[in-house]
């Protein structure tokens, strides 16, 4: 199995600048592209790989999934975790595929990626796709922070009390603070959905068994070195969002209602930037909603972009 892993690895995968990227494609390469951009920094494609890249193809798209350079898969001692590194991973992939446009569909950190690329080339999108994806870092912080503290003030928890205190202290544009405050998210069930249906359970279960979890490699430096190299790492993208429209590029944001990560404030504000008809909520859905509720995703995306 390990021989066979290696062998796709390397078939599936673009070189350059002496470097594997780890690159898949699912589906007929005469449909719509659809280019998955994951989260992170330090995340990678293998969820959605393992759960929904192929059921996306069967709908008639041309799906490409791929781990951006020096995180999961495609591993990169010399990876710098920008911005332009990562808008130049993807212009690899419209090179190597001869892609004119594409439909980016982005998850979490990917929608900034994603939101950034397009308003720096509008003539390479198609669409895109906000999928659980972050747009205004601040305000998910302090939602966050403001949250818990709210809970833990509630049930008298002087413990989590005292770490929220120590997490305000930290200085915001730093991978320390970030990370404490997803990881406090983690802590209280943000990522989770509320009531996991049969459905859900069994995707997750079969993905944990799979091949693709096995290759699940999480890169613990892509964010200290994001906010070492990085000028733009605490920021709101809705006026590049607002900039995309004026191009003319449709945006279509579809996200959990339970997603425990967003305040109703930050999901109206992103409704009413895109629009009632290119805007979807998922009920009993949190943050991975490809998976939480898998076919109520997959038809949204497909009443959107056939």
């Amino acid at each position: 199995m390990k021989q066979f892993l290696l062998i796709i690895f390397f078939v599936t995968s673009i070189l350059a600048n002496g470097q594997n990227r780890y690159i898949k494609t699912y589906g007929n390469e005469k449909d719509k592209t659809i280019i998955f951009i994951h989260g992170g920094p330090s995340g990678n494609a293998t969820l959605f790989e393992g759960t929904t890249a192929q059921k996306l193809a069967d709908l008639g798209f041309y799906v490409i999934a791929y781990d951006r350079r020096g995180e999961g898969r495609s591993a990169d001692p010399n990876a710098t975790f920008t911005y332009a590194e990562a808008f130049q991973d993807l212009n690899d992939i419209y090179k190597k595929y001869h892609l004119k446009k594409a439909i980016l569909l982005s998850h979490s950190f990917g929608g900034l990626v994603a939101t950034l690329y397009t308003e720096k080339y509008p003539q390479k999108v198609n669409a895109l796709v906000l999928a659980g994806a972050l747009f205004s870092q601040q305000e998910t912080y302090d939602y966050i922070l403001n949250s818990v503290t709210k809970t833990a003030s509630n049930k008298g928890d002087s413990v989590q009390l005292n770490k929220i205190a120590t997490i305000e202290k930290l200085n915001k544009n730093s991978a320390e603070y970030r990370k404490a405050c997803f990881d406090l998210a983690g802590e209280n069930g943000y990522f989770k959905m509320p009531n996991p249906t049969e459905a859900s359970k069994k995707l997750y279960a079969d993905y944990e068994a799979s091949d693709f979890f096995k290759t699940n490699i999480r890169n613990k430096n892509a964010p200290l070195l994001f906010y070492q190299n990085e000028k733009q790492n605490n920021i709101d993208t809705r006026s590049s969002l607002k900039k995309i429209k004026t191009e003319g590029i449709s945006i279509y944001a579809i996200y959990g209602k339970e997603d425990g990560i967003f305040s109703s404030a930050q999901i109206t504000s992103i409704k009413d930037l895109v629009g009632k008809n290119h805007f979807a909520l998922l009920n009993n859905c949190s943050h991975y909603l490809f998976v939480d509720q898998q076919n109520e995703f997959l038809s949204q995306i497909a009443k959107w972009l056939k």
